[in-house]
């Protein structure tokens, strides 16, 4: 029997400060590690002012995690301590794998009308990959395939799959999915979950029905977060939803957290930073 997920817990994203002083939208962070395993932070940056952004995020350490960059509207420049240099610009996605640790910037740049607004969302990785060599897998927004349902949704696939179409983004140890879905008004969207992964939709813009039973409208900037089940339900009415679905498999792993670095014990933890203090963080 298909079991729909009810909804465990909506939150609304809260304002913080990051990098050199970039205003953002916390999703979630610290504190909901447990619930959400084995993601560990969302970021939504949206800001039509430059002001608000501009002085990005310099060079800065990242070991044991996975940090992934997706742009709606601007560009981000990146450069890193192995050479690499790139541009993740409107609709891209930046796919970082840390591993035994990466220094590296992101300095995010507007359009010609000074709107930038994209997604940092974290993933841990488990304890037997935290040390594996760092890599990137650039995905432009042309590998990343749209597709648009009878009722007239259309789901961007970034990982994961959808009536047979998979996205780019694969071999991932958690087995994420990441899917960008818009829904039109007074329509509904289903969707096949895996049965004991952790699930969550982030609504980037709308408001809609994020359960079967309609017990409350979610709008724009709210983290719906789910319990266990086989499928998820959302419902629209007088206008469209936008919103990010995502899953992933728990690690059910000791999480040891300080800033950019995420271990499994604290020793691990003070070892990375001496490390990285002493100049030897580069493997």
């Amino acid at each position: 029997m298909n079991t729909i997920r009810k909804i465990n817990r909506i939150s609304k994203s809260v304002p913080a400060i990051e990098g050199a002083g970039v205003r953002l939208k916390r999703a979630f962070g610290h504190d909901d590690v447990p619930l959400l395993d084995p993601f560990l932070l969302l970021d939504d940056f949206h800001s039509d002012d430059p002001d608000d952004y501009i002085q990005g995020f310099p060079w800065h350490p990242h070991r044991g995690i996975e940090t992934i960059t997706y742009v709606l509207y601007g560009d981000v420049k990146h450069g890193d301590s192995m050479g690499n240099k790139g541009d993740i610009t409107s609709g891209d996605v930046q796919w970082m794998t840390a591993g035994s640790g990466i220094v590296h910037q992101e300095m995010p740049k507007g359009t010609s009308e000074g709107l930038m607004w994209g997604f940092q969302l974290w993933a841990n990785l488990p304890a037997s990959q935290k040390m594996i060599n760092p890599r990137y897998r650039d995905v432009t927004k042309d590998t990343i395939p749209e597709i648009t349902l009878d009722n007239g949704v259309k789901v961007k696939i970034i990982a994961g799959e959808v009536i047979g179409t998979k996205g780019p983004v694969r071999d991932i140890v958690i087995d994420p999915e990441y899917l960008d879905v818009t829904v039109p008004p007074e329509t509904s969207f289903s969707h096949d979950t895996k049965k004991g992964h952790t699930v969550f939709a982030y609504s980037v813009d709308g408001y809609a029905y994020f359960d079967s039973q309609k017990g409350k409208l979610v709008d724009k900037e709210n983290l719906v977060i789910y319990e266990d089940g086989d499928s998820v339900h959302i419902t629209t009415v007088d206008e469209p939803v936008r919103f990010l679905l995502i899953s992933g498999k728990p690690l059910k792993e000791p999480v040891a957290w300080y800033g950019p670095i995420v271990m499994n014990t604290q020793e691990e933890l003070k070892k990375a930073f001496d490390e990285y203090r002493s100049g030897t963080f580069i493997k």
